[in-house]
């Protein structure tokens, strides 16, 4: 699809949607006056990384004391399952990102309430909803939908049907879905950030959450070396994270004291 194709389809969908001309608007503004703020403090903050990061099972032995084991290892059937649902999909999305460190996160602290943002295919829902099962638990996920695509209905294509009671998924924007998830629930267990890449999305959605999140609980940011958001939000809550590198990417996470 060529790049004005693909622009125009996507005006036509939040067209069609007024309840998304609010994110309309902001993205119309991001892109005439903040177009740079996708990468504000970017070279800082990929040294700041670089400087701290481990790997997956390093991370989760120093964070929650839990011995790694691979996701293959742990749910081969579910893998195979959803990697079947992803090739059948007819929109191309966001791939898996670190599914042990969310499994983990959430077993941890024993989870019953997940908040993520972000979805896509699905596959860090599918790593949340694997523990929150156990418990009963509700993962609740906020995702805009892919309107330039027709993908709305593929978003989370990888989440079995079993695991869907155990999921409420919100179709708008952070600034409209994340009141409305801590409209329902006050404490959440487990965050997990994936969406909105500018600095100033990031800084304002990390802020809302985090005042949700419990003593305890597990703050878990993806692309943090896109720009210095995480980074400036930790320095201010003096915050000391540890940092993951996944696939050439850095992934932030903390425990809340």
């Amino acid at each position: 699809m060529s790049e004005l194709k693909r622009v125009a389809k996507t005006l036509v969908g939040y067209i069609k949607r007024p309840d998304l001309y609010p994110e309309l608007g902001r993205k119309i503004i991001k892109n005439i006056f903040n177009r740079k703020s996708a990468f504000r403090g970017k070279a800082r903050t990929t040294e700041w990384a670089q400087s701290l990061a481990v790997n997956q099972e390093t991370a989760i032995g120093q964070l929650f004391g839990i011995k790694f084991e691979n996701f293959q290892n742990l749910f081969s059937e579910e893998l195979h399952d959803a990697s079947k649902r992803e090739k059948e999909c007819p929109i191309k999305m966001g791939g898996a990102g670190a599914l042990e460190l969310i499994y983990y996160a959430c077993e941890f602290t024993n989870a019953e309430s997940v908040v993520e943002t972000g979805v896509a295919y699905g596959w860090s829902s599918l790593a949340a909803l694997l523990s929150l099962q156990k418990r009963n638990g509700t993962l609740y996920s906020s995702d805009m939908p892919y309107l330039s695509q027709d993908g709305d209905r593929y978003v989370g294509a990888v989440v079995p049907d079993r695991l869907k009671k155990y999921w409420k998924l919100f179709r708008h924007a952070d600034k409209e879905s994340i009141p409305k998830i801590f409209g329902e629930m006050n404490r959440a267990d487990v965050i997990h950030y994936d969406s909105d890449k500018s600095y100033e999305g990031r800084t304002w959605a990390y802020r809302e959450m985090y005042q949700h999140l419990r003593k305890g609980g597990v703050f878990i940011s993806d692309d943090i070396g896109d720009n210095a958001a995480f980074q400036d939000f930790c320095t201010r809550n003096t915050i000391s994270p540890t940092v993951v590198e996944f696939e050439g990417k850095y992934v932030g996470v903390f425990v809340k004291n």
